[in-house]
């Protein structure tokens, strides 16, 4: 099999893929474990620049760890603080940014992310695209707060206009309950 449809983050890496290019800089939002940061490390090169965030310090320091491993530590620019900060850190325009919603995979499952400020971030990750970026944001429901957010984004993103903005919602139908969404937005 050439393509396989396997998860919400395989889609938002394969969209990644497609439109991150060496020298671009983006926007890691929730570092987590920091496997996209890597990723997107690798695609930005040498002469791009990857800015992270993450509300839990272990977050950023096992981040920053696992790029120091690969050797990429040096493309990046990591805040131990929510990505509700995005816009008082970022200034230059952004050909991606990543969101990964819901709590810290390994960690404690009572810190997640909050609709209130994922919205914040959100709106300041699609002000600073270029055009032709994207943002993907993996929507984790079936936890209390992970269908709250998850409503909300859906909602939201449904008033973007769609002279300014095209909104993809991947779901997996067959997957259950509770089974991760991806959305992409590409600024137009």
């Amino acid at each position: 099999m050439s393509y396989e449809l396997k998860s919400a983050r395989w889609i938002a890496h394969d969209v990644m893929h497609q439109v991150v290019r060496e020298g671009d800089t983006v926007i890691d939002a929730t570092l987590g474990n920091g496997h996209d940061t890597v990723m997107l490390a690798t695609l930005v090169g040498e002469t791009g620049h990857v800015i992270g965030f993450d509300i839990q310090p272990d977050a950023v320091e096992r981040t920053a760890a696992r790029l120091t491993e690969a050797g990429l530590i040096s493309r990046c620019q990591l805040y131990a603080e929510g990505h509700q900060h995005i816009a008082d850190r970022v200034s230059t325009p952004i050909r991606a940014a990543v969101f990964n919603l819901g709590w810290l995979p390994g960690g404690n499952k009572a810190i997640t992310t909050l609709w209130e400020t994922t919205h914040t971030a959100i709106s300041a990750a699609l002000s600073l695209l270029e055009k032709g970026g994207v943002c993907t944001v993996c929507a984790y429901p079936g936890h209390a707060e992970g269908d709250r957010e998850r409503f909300a984004l859906m909602d939201w993103l449904a008033t973007l206009r769609p002279q300014e903005f095209n909104v993809l919602h991947h779901r997996f139908l067959n997957a259950g309950p509770g089974a991760p969404e991806c959305f992409v937005i590409q600024k137009q």
